[in-house]
């Protein structure tokens, strides 16, 4: 595999990856729009039928929008509405991505949540969650009472009154969830086109998609453009709901932090989602948050003071001591909100059209089950979808504290020494992992995207020390 300055392009044999430049003249039976984790998952699942499959993303690399900042837990869906589309997607995704997530090397841990109860209002509230959660098929969820509580989670702030127990819920790696969707589909033949964003389309019998990097014609088309997708769906006539983007700011906390909780610490849900939470990351530190703020800016993902106060101001109720910690780094992700408490997933059989939109939080979780449902509604509209086939398995590379990582493998060092250079000595990643990376069918477009393949640069000093190092050795393999 070879990628140069000059030719934006990473092949394969049967794959195919372009950053730049015209678009191919050829026609697609199915294209998909957005490259998130469900635009990926879908099209991994179209990957496996034997048609011509293409996935665009206005960004530089997959996975680069909502999908990258999320609270990248794996949800058992106890709290979805019962009887939604959401509740039933939710509960059949964990199941697959459990398992998916066993088979690929992506990092679950499964630490369970705790709903703490903090007033005699919540606590009253926690039996009608518990049968909720019965109602979504989820039926290990039970009310723990306080002392329990407090001998699970010491840390916890005073007043604990009580909680609601969840053993499924667990943490994943939502950077290498993405990345395994889009590298099976690549391999498999699916032509992916980064920084390509669709302007207008011109519907028929065939679709032209006007893009910035020229015209793609497809028969069927698949919107999973995320925060844009009740914009592609005008483009089609239609004015089913609207975007609204809720920004979410968290705080992220140094590894030393990691010995302060031991559970994901969920408040009770409100109005406009579930709420600051703390939890840990499967790379070792401690997350805090989100807020939950409507704007009108679809690109508004800065932080703000007034958002980081409000997150230490929770944090410090929940757990005291977490404010005392390092503050790695701070983060915004913009969620798709709808004004639903539904997926907006629609089907226009007529129009050879599936509209994938409201993606909220939960999206990560349901991906797999959303991309199974997404092409059965394309298999109602006329997709051929016999001769499907199991795709060539992927391993993807471990990225989670609580597995083995390159730097403490002496037999993997002994076989290839790169492994036993670190370049970033914060996260301790190595030589080896980022060559690994930079070679991969789907590459990093930036040294942003390297660093959610290897964490290089993700530390506590930001790449203060390996930055220059970690920059010279993407630059070098883009010559």
């Amino acid at each position: 595999m070879s990628r140069t300055a000059t030719a934006s392009t990473t092949a394969t044999a049967s794959t195919t990856v372009t950053t730049g430049g015209a678009l191919p003249g050829r026609e697609y039976d199915v294209t998909v729009v957005g490259a998130g984790v469900v635009g990926s998952a879908i099209a991994r699942e179209l990957s496996r039928l034997p048609l011509r499959i293409a996935l665009v993303d206005a960004s530089d690399d997959v996975g680069n929008g909502t999908s990258k900042a999320n609270t990248a837990i794996l949800h058992t869906g106890f709290d979805a509405v019962p009887g939604s589309l959401e509740s039933r997607l939710v509960r059949e995704g964990h199941r697959l991505l459990s398992a998916y997530a066993a088979d690929s090397g992506i990092p679950v841990e499964p630490l369970g949540a705790l709903l703490v109860a903090w007033d005699e209002e919540q606590r009253a509230a926690l039996p009608a969650l518990a049968d909720k959660a019965v109602r979504n098929g989820y039926r290990a969820a039970r009310i723990a009472p306080a002392e329990e509580v407090r001998a699970r989670e010491p840390e916890l702030g005073p007043g604990v009154l009580g909680a609601l127990d969840v053993p499924g819920e667990s943490i994943i790696c939502p950077w290498t969830t993405t990345l395994a969707y889009a590298t099976q589909a690549v391999r498999a033949g699916v032509a992916l086109y980064l920084n390509c964003r669709v302007q207008h389309i011109t519907s028929g019998d065939i679709y032209t998609l006007g893009t910035s990097r020229g015209p793609l014609r497809t028969r069927y088309l698949v919107n999973a453009a995320g925060l844009y997708a009740d914009e592609i769906d005008r483009h089609l006539g239609h004015a089913d709901f609207d975007v609204t983007p809720r920004r979410g700011q968290l705080i992220v906390f140094d590894e030393l932090a990691r010995g302060l909780v031991r559970h994901i610490l969920l408040p009770l849900p409100g109005a406009l989602g579930k709420g600051v939470l703390v939890s840990p990351t499967v790379y070792g530190n401690v997350m805090l948050g989100p807020t939950a703020e409507d704007l009108d800016d679809k690109t508004a993902t800065g932080s703000t003071a007034e958002g980081l106060a409000l997150l230490r101001e929770k944090g410090r109720r929940i757990l005291p001591a977490l404010l005392d910690e390092e503050v790695t780094a701070v983060y915004a992700g913009l969620r798709a909100a709808t004004g639903s408490d539904d997926y907006a997933i629609r089907a226009r059989p007529a129009q050879r059209y599936v509209t994938v939109g409201g993606i909220r939080s939960t999206g990560l979780t349901a991906s797999m089950a959303i991309a199974a449902h997404v092409v059965e509604l394309l298999a109602d509209a006329g997709l051929p979808v016999s001769g499907a086939r199991e795709p060539e398995p992927v391993r993807m590379p471990n990225l989670g504290e609580a597995f083995p990582r390159p730097y403490r493998d002496a037999e993997l060092i002994a076989r290839d020494p790169e492994y036993g250079r670190i370049v970033c000595h914060c996260e301790r990643v190595t030589r080896g992992e980022i060559r690994d990376a930079l070679a991969q069918s789907v590459p990093p477009g930036s040294v942003d995207g390297l660093r959610r393949r290897t964490r290089a640069r993700g530390g506590r000093c930001q790449g203060f020390h390996c930055g220059a190092a970690v920059r010279a050795l993407f630059e070098e393999a883009r010559r």
